[in-house]
């Protein structure tokens, strides 16, 4: 395992953890969608190596963490990693903007998919306050971007090669 990919799986551990850190309740609805995220990343960044099974073991971690149904994040994270690998060549050039609203629009797919079924269980909501992680992961994808990136780059093993 080469140390961009150890640095990936470190990162996506990382983001589990922010996943299920304790928050206050008032910022628990707020929380960020950070394991999807960073799988986005990764997904962009090493397509060959993080793809659908990954993002499927992944969401039935999350689910496992969550306690909800089994499979119910699962689905909705393969559906954007499938997303994002078809078209990660051309998010890979866009600009952060451009990206965020893909990524706006992903994670409000992936959102309303998790809706749906916890509609179907009637568990569903009782506010728009549901579709805040959304929002908080849009605005903090250039940040999420640009750190992954930078940590990509400082750990890539290609670097220590000279031609």
């Amino acid at each position: 395992m080469n140390k961009t990919l150890r640095i990936g799986f470190i990162t996506i551990i990382g983001a589990f953890m922010l996943a299920i850190m304790p928050l206050p309740d008032w910022a628990a609805g707020f929380r960020p969608d950070w394991v999807t995220l960073v799988l986005i990343y990764w997904a962009m960044a090493m397509p060959t190596r993080i793809g659908v099974t990954v993002a499927w073991f992944t969401g039935l971690l999350l689910d496992v963490s969550y306690g909800t149904l089994m499979g119910q994040h699962a689905i909705g994270m393969v559906l954007v990693i499938y997303i994002i690998h078809i078209q990660h060549q051309r998010l890979r050039v866009a600009s952060l903007l451009q990206q965020a609203i893909v990524i706006f629009v992903l994670l409000l797919v992936k959102q309303l998919l998790t809706l749906w079924v916890d509609g179907m269980l009637g568990r569903a909501p009782d506010s728009w306050l549901y579709f805040m992680p959304t929002i908080t992961s849009t605005l903090l994808w250039p940040w999420t971007y640009l750190i992954l990136r930078d940590l990509r780059r400082k750990f890539s093993i290609e670097k220590h090669f000279q031609y």
